[in-house]
């Protein structure tokens, strides 16, 4: 007789392989990281996902990135890795080395993508939430890497010849801008997303910056573009689940670090 099915909720973790794994960096540091694969299945596509600011809360516990990691393999058949990057910590760890700027992190979106593709890891997905998008916009265009997905993109630290980079190589790119983004709101970033003709822009009506409360329907729209035989994904699942506690990560939101000056944006 099969389990009846249980609702999904926002801590629920369904069935997967998951290890911490170490990602190397070209200038020698050591980065905390975690990789989530189906549980029998091969998985069909690879989310690496890039956080937002560390300085502001971003980590790669952040929310939309634990309910992504805790989903997807069961729900998609997508791997998903997650790391934080230089100087970051989470209950996962801390990475080595300091906050840069979004300059050596060039390196870490490096590291993340050879350990994608040296696992043999398929389908390489770069998907990046507010300074994670720009690190994927300025580093990300690697010939390895399928497309991008920007989560609250805000073009604060990428210049025009990165967004030149992805026009010229076709890559499909889709940016989901929150309606009352604290940063780039959706007519702007048509705008501006021009440059990338291929680029999709996704308006999410009420949605804000950090997605709380919206963190499904960016899921959705994650693996529409990646696995789109998987979607829209349920909302219920009959088998094991497990319930992670999210109490550690309740003053780690951009809104707690709301009087913490924003980093000076990269000339040239």
């Amino acid at each position: 007789m099969s389990n009846p099915a249980q609702p999904i909720r926002a801590n629920s973790v369904l069935p997967a392989r998951r290890a911490p794994i170490t990602l190397h960096t070209a200038d020698g540091l050591e980065l905390v990281g975690e990789l989530a694969v189906p549980l029998e299945d091969d998985p069909v596509a690879t989310l690496i996902c890039v956080h937002p600011l560390p300085t502001h809360g971003g980590m790669m516990d952040s929310h939309v990135y634990r309910k992504a990691a805790y989903r997807l393999p069961a729900l998609a058949k997508i791997a998903v890795l997650r790391f934080n990057t230089r100087g970051t910590e989470s209950v996962q760890g801390r990475s080595q080395g300091e906050f840069d700027g979004g300059r050596g992190e060039r390196f870490d979106v490096a590291a993340a993508i050879e350990y994608a593709e040296f696992t043999g890891l398929p389908r390489i997905w770069l998907v990046g939430w507010s300074f994670g998008s720009d690190l994927v916009l300025m580093y990300g265009c690697d010939p390895t890497v399928e497309g991008a997905i920007l989560l609250s993109p805000s073009l604060r630290f990428s210049q025009p010849e990165h967004l030149a980079a992805w026009a010229q190589s076709g890559k499909p790119v889709t940016a989901l801008v929150p309606e009352l983004d604290d940063y780039l709101r959706p007519d702007e970033a048509r705008e501006r997303f021009a440059a990338i003709p291929q680029a999709e822009v996704v308006g999410v009506d009420g949605a804000k910056h950090l997605w709380v409360g919206d963190a499904e329907r960016v899921l959705d729209e994650i693996v529409a573009r990646v696995a789109p035989e998987a979607g829209p994904l349920p909302t219920s699942w009959a088998g094991p689940m497990e319930y992670a506690d999210a109490s550690a990560y309740a003053d780690r939101t951009v809104a707690a670090f709301a009087d913490v000056p924003l980093p000076e944006r990269p000339s040239g």
